[in-house]
């Protein structure tokens, strides 16, 4: 009978120790699920023709210090029904950071306001989230254990708190005399000579995001009669609570009309990086062929970090044939291809780019190095002439720098993971000893029941 307890007792004692470490494997696996919010904008009125080009400050967001694994976004109407791009064109919406002084709304001075902007490259580019009309067929997660790190409480000034602001552009084009036209904001329809702080445009501007500005109007068909409705951008926020496994990735934007000049470290010059945003696409000459009638803009720029790859998408406007980075040696980091709509249904209209192909390389197998000359092509279809089109790169890049810190930007969290972790590992140290304790008696026990008997004088 002393025999079965014992090895019932050495049973069980393994199967608690197997039992509390995976346990504690799985709480700490379930510890930082992921989570997902939904918002609504306020709302922006929208008419026949009618612009809208609105910055929200201090949108609803998730608060505290946090990794953020994705945005998206869609225009829906005031039913919550998402509205098609032929009706109204997303140009484009982004999400941008920025801290304010606690107790002001509404800021008065330029100290009140600091604008946190991504690490680059263009200052005119500085959005931490941003698409147009691909938004709903374009993929923005954030692969594990990489995230975007924000609401770092030792990065916040005192007396400061971090907010979020959000900027929606869109075009109602129901009825419009001419639909491409209009989302290529041509300044003849929209009577434009003057951008939207007064001054007079530049001769040789034609369209672009300067004619199409808050309250512009592009002409519509006589006689035309379209409903005046409510529109909302519904957006929808992935994240987990920040901790000491995820690696931070660093935010960057290049953008091919990039006129940039490069720095000196030696004279203390930094790069410098003149982005224009868009550009214009003449067509190809009559008679060319399809094949033939392709434009194509590249840059050259180098770029100032090195790093691991963990995504990357390009955003370009209809018309667009694909965006390719490459790095040195012509070596592809990621290509980047447009789907164009086939439909009529929100995420599938014909003739629009719904969505962007996205890079995913497994984890190390692509790099950048820190100065290397980055080559980025945007391609774009001259069939037809083009205006204010965009050859923006967006990548995330990690940052193993500052992994080995990952405590110290996350004190609070940290610190609770490691006291889970530590309190976890008590129990199945004690588990051993069970294991241990009961093994000894074990042996023992079967030892003097051997023949080894006592000693006898």
């Amino acid at each position: 009978m002393t025999r079965v307890s014992e090895c019932l007792l050495l049973y069980l004692s393994i199967m608690f120790l197997l039992f509390t470490v995976q346990s504690s494997q799985a709480q700490q696996r379930s510890e930082n699920v992921v989570k997902t919010n939904v918002f609504l904008s306020p709302k922006f009125v929208s008419e026949p023709g009618l612009v809208s080009d609105k910055f929200y400050y201090n949108i609803n967001f998730p608060r505290g210090h946090i990794a953020l694994k994705s945005f998206n976004g869609e225009v829906i109407d005031e039913k919550g029904n998402p509205v098609p791009l032929h009706e109204t064109y997303l140009h484009h919406w982004a999400v941008l950071r920025y801290y304010q002084r606690k107790g002001i709304d509404t800021p008065k001075h330029h100290e009140d306001h600091i604008a946190i902007k991504n690490s680059g490259l263009c200052d005119s580019l500085s959005q931490y989230f941003g698409l147009g009309s691909e938004t709903r067929r374009t993929a923005t997660y954030v692969p594990d254990p990489y995230g975007i790190e924000v609401g770092n409480p030792a990065d916040i000034p005192d007396g400061y708190e971090e907010r979020w602001l959000l900027n929606v552009h869109a075009i109602d084009t129901r009825g419009a005399e001419d639909k491409v036209s209009c989302t290529e904001c041509r300044c003849d329809l929209y009577n434009i000579t003057v951008d939207a702080h007064g001054r007079a445009l530049p001769v040789n501007y034609t369209g672009g995001w300067k004619c199409c500005y808050d309250n512009r109007r592009c002409r519509v068909k006589e006689g035309f009669k379209g409903v005046k409705r409510s529109l909302f951008l519904r957006y929808t926020v992935k994240y987990v609570d920040w901790d000491a496994s995820i690696v931070p990735v660093k935010i960057f934007i290049l953008d091919v009309t990039d006129i940039w000049t490069e720095g000196d470290e030696s004279r203390g010059l930094k790069a410098r990086h003149h982005c224009l945003d868009e550009y214009d696409v003449e067509s190809c000459p009559i008679g060319t062929t399809d094949d033939g009638c392709i434009h194509t803009k590249t840059l050259n720029v180098t770029f100032p970090t090195g790093d691991d790859v963990v995504y990357g998408v390009a955003h370009q406007h209809a018309g667009g044939i694909g965006s390719t980075l490459y790095g040195e040696g012509g070596r592809v980091i990621c290509s980047s291809n447009p789907t164009y709509g086939t439909g009529e249904e929100p995420g599938d209209e014909a003739g629009y780019i719904v969505g962007m192909s996205t890079c995913y390389p497994s984890p190390g197998s692509v790099k950048i190095a820190a100065g290397e000359t980055l080559t980025l092509v945007s391609n774009y279809s001259s069939s037809q002439r083009h205006t204010g089109v965009m050859g923006l790169f967006y990548l995330l890049i990690s940052d193993s720098s500052a992994k080995p810190d990952a405590v110290l930007h996350a004190p609070a969290e940290a610190h609770k993971s490691r006291m889970i972790s530590d309190s976890d590992w008590a129990v199945a140290l004690f588990g051993v000893g069970l294991v241990v304790l009961a093994i000894f008696v074990f042996y023992g026990n079967s030892k003097r029941g051997d023949g080894y008997g006592a000693i006898t004088r």
